[in-house]
């Protein structure tokens, strides 16, 4: 039976409407993970420790396609939620072109950027070879890159969740063919992994394009948009946190990448890049399930639906807590399994990485609640709560432990800091939604008699 976003939603029934989005973003990760897997096992050390440097700048600009895909999906799915369905398609179609212009203007731009941008961030001699040649690759086809991460929330507000995972199957497949193909097959190095990273983008970008140009089933089709400025704004205003977010978390990416060469070189880069595979792996989970909540928060709160409104908020905080305690488990016990499929060759680099992974993956008992206070504020169209919330966990604490804990904890203050900036950003989060609960009413506050 069809799940509609008008539906009461029990356990079961929240849980089927997000399973679409969770493996969907799982099969996104796979984009990076692949090719991690490939280029540490058959390219060569500089060429992995190229692609786990420059990969966070490219993050930056697909971040970009959040922002337009989290921001206009809040919008989109509030205007459903007031029955105003041709309204909301003009929405839809306006911010879908608005991604693609401004992915082709920064295409552009940091084609040209990538070698100083490197540098910058300390890539030299081989490893900035590497590093520019498979950047630029991907710049060139940064309007898919960020269609690809837009049409990840318009998929679920169009309620067909599982057709986007189909999509991004089908770009999944495409990067593991194509990365066998260039990196084992033809020897191509960092750049063979550019060149199936980016074909699997184009897949996942222009297929949702060629579905929503038809006549379909869903919620939402292309339509001829009116240009609406202010729409646009709130757009990137809503989706501000997620752009916000994704910026900080790369920022964060690279200061931790400089402290780990400042204390122990090009291996504490290999060993980072490996827990940042199961990283993207089991933070996939929670934006997943965001991705898929969200329009049912913009839905029930465009149709003043409080008390569904209520129940989605309260199952969402016991999903996200069991998620969080199982995910830590497997992280914790699965370390050394997982160094060693990376790094099997080094073992000083395995005991490293697997030390490093299981301090580092206390973070997952946190960071489902925390992301998904964010969306949470997105979803109610509130982009200042949600980009205090983003700014502060993903910045703000992550700077001030990257930079504290190193000077007194040595390498083990490395991989302990993002668990201790989530634990902060907790608090902030719970404060949030302490005080926000009076204007939106998703927890039921009992009155005394």
């Amino acid at each position: 039976m069809k799940i509609q976003l008008s539906d009461h939603f029990t356990y079961d029934k929240l849980l089927r409407f997000c399973t679409g989005p969770i493996l969907m973003m799982i099969f996104t990760s796979v984009y990076s993970v692949v090719d991690g897997f490939f280029v540490s096992n058959f390219a060569g050390k500089d060429s992995f420790v190229a692609v786990n440097l420059i990969w966070p700048v490219l993050m930056i600009l697909g971040a970009v396609g959040f922002m337009f895909g989290a921001g206009g999906t809040a919008i989109v799915s509030k205007t459903l939620g007031e029955g105003k369905s041709k309204l909301a398609n003009q929405y839809f179609t306006l911010v879908v072109l608005a991604t693609v212009i401004c992915g082709m203007a920064l295409g552009v731009v940091f084609f040209f950027a990538m070698r100083p941008i490197a540098v910058l961030i300390g890539a030299e001699g081989a490893v900035l070879e590497e590093a520019v040649k498979y950047s630029k690759i991907i710049v060139c086809v940064l309007p898919f890159f960020m269609l690809l991460n837009l049409f990840q929330s318009f998929f679920i507000a169009a309620e067909k969740p599982k057709l986007g995972f189909v999509f991004t199957i089908c770009s999944g497949v495409t990067n593991i063919v194509f990365d066998a193909l260039f990196i084992v097959g033809l020897k191509m190095g960092a750049t063979g992994a550019a060149l199936g990273t980016a074909l699997a983008q184009v897949v996942g970008g222009f297929a949702p394009i060629v579905y929503f140009a038809c006549k379909n089933s869903s919620l939402l089709q292309f339509i001829r948009p009116k240009w609406q400025s202010g729409v646009l704004l709130k757009a990137c205003a809503n989706g501000s946190s997620e752009l916000l977010g994704n910026i900080a978390m790369s920022l964060v990416s690279i200061l931790y990448n400089w402290q780990l060469l400042r204390i122990v070189g090009d291996d504490g880069v290999a060993s980072f890049g490996v827990i940042m595979y199961v990283q993207f792996v089991f933070i996939a989970i929670f934006i997943g399930y965001c991705l898929g909540v969200a329009p049912l928060v913009g839905y029930n709160f465009g149709a003043d639906n409080r008390t569904e409104l209520q129940n989605i908020f309260k199952k969402s905080m016991i999903v996200l807590v069991v998620t969080g305690v199982v995910m830590t488990i497997f992280a914790v016990s699965l370390g050394r399994p997982i160094a060693l499929a990376f790094v099997s060759d080094d073992p000083a680099l395995v005991d490293m990485t697997t030390r490093g992974m299981r301090l580092y993956s206390i973070c997952f008992l946190f960071s489902g609640y925390c992301m998904f206070c964010s969306s949470f504020f997105t979803a109610l169209n509130n982009g200042l709560v949600s980009a205090v919330v983003s700014f502060g966990r993903t910045l703000v604490f992550q700077l001030v432990c990257i930079f504290a804990l190193p000077s007194f904890m040595g390498l083990d203050g490395v991989w302990i800091a993002t668990p201790v900036a989530e634990f902060l950003a907790v608090i902030l989060c719970t404060a949030m939604f302490a005080v926000n609960n009076k204007k939106y009413g998703y927890v039921a506050i009992r009155r005394k008699m």
